[in-house]
């Protein structure tokens, strides 16, 4: 399987400010995929612009005709798969079927306190994985049934439409982002492809080494989890997501060049960068970053975009 290389697109830029640019951009430089964030805001970015992922991706569709675009990741923080679903099922229409919808129970950032009540708890790890454990089967019924009903404990349907159905069929795929054991079940019972960005544990400490180590693990409990139904691991694509790892791949050339080939023998074939974005964790040498995209998978003997 060879690998490929993919973007996060932060959606901070206004459309008409240098953010269309930026998805034909990743378009002309062949980037596999061009991803964006499903949060209400993010991080240190939570006072400054930040737009939505879903009309950001269905306008970066209307201005891109072969890159495959999608989320990275989104999340029942604020989402309702019912909603959700006649969402993706437009915008898989709108960019004929190239969209991919990462997805994962989400953390306890701004998302996970935006619509509480006064006096209202946010969600504990385990009630987030509760959720995204009710979410995924629902969202993936109602992107491939065209009549779904459905009462649960935490979500419902009531004879709900999706028709005509995803363009992509059976129905647009899954990047579910899990390191949890549950979440690895979800992913491989319903996954196309599995993300991580590593042990958040090893950051700031850690070494590339020690990081390297505890992702071969992560893999390991996914081909446990997928053998344990009876799938062979092997159908599920890899996708890791830089930037949260002890390592500094755009640093140079050929940093990026060891740290994917490493990676990639863990069985990742595919591998996504932070867009360069100044005065920010994300800040990097705009010039590496385009050879990168431009000449790295090449001496790798990856892919080319599209693939």
């Amino acid at each position: 399987m060879s690998l490929r290389l993919s973007t996060v697109i932060l959606p901070v830029r206004r459309w008409h400010e240098g953010g269309k640019e930026r998805w034909q951009r990743a378009e002309e430089l062949g980037f596999h995929t061009a991803y964006t964030y499903d949060h209400l805001s993010w991080r240190t970015f939570r006072d400054g612009p930040w737009f939505g992922a879903v009309p950001t991706l269905t306008a970066a569709a209307a201005a891109t005709d072969r890159l495959r675009l999608g989320t990275l990741v989104t999340s029942p923080n604020f989402r309702h798969p019912v909603t959700l679903a006649k969402d993706l099922i437009t915008l898989d229409d709108v960019s004929d079927g190239r969209i991919t919808l990462g997805i994962g129970a989400g953390g306890n950032g701004f998302d996970a306190t935006a619509l509480l009540k006064t006096g209202e708890e946010p969600w504990t790890p385990r009630a987030r994985a509760d959720h995204f454990g009710e979410f995924l089967p629902l969202l993936d019924r109602l992107l491939t049934e065209d009549v779904v009903s459905y009462e649960g404990e935490h979500y419902s349907a009531s004879e709900v439409r999706n028709i005509p159905g995803c363009v992509q069929r059976p129905r647009l795929p899954f990047a579910v982002a899990a390191t949890g054991p549950r979440g690895l079940k979800l992913a491989a019972r319903h996954g196309q492809a599995w993300v991580t960005t590593g042990d958040p544990k090893l950051f700031e400490n850690g070494t590339p080494q020690q990081s390297l180590q505890a992702i071969r693990g992560q893999a390991e409990k996914l081909a446990t989890a997928c053998d344990a139904i009876g799938r062979d691991v092997a159908e599920l694509d890899k996708v890791l997501l830089t930037g949260f790892t002890p390592d500094r791949p755009l640093d140079s050339f050929d940093a990026f060049v060891d740290f994917a080939g490493n990676h990639a023998e863990l069985g990742f074939n595919e591998i996504v960068l932070h867009w360069p974005l100044p005065g920010t964790d994300f800040a990097a040498d705009e010039k590496v970053f385009e050879r990168i995209a431009t000449e790295a998978l090449v001496q790798l003997g990856g892919s080319t975009a599209g693939a």
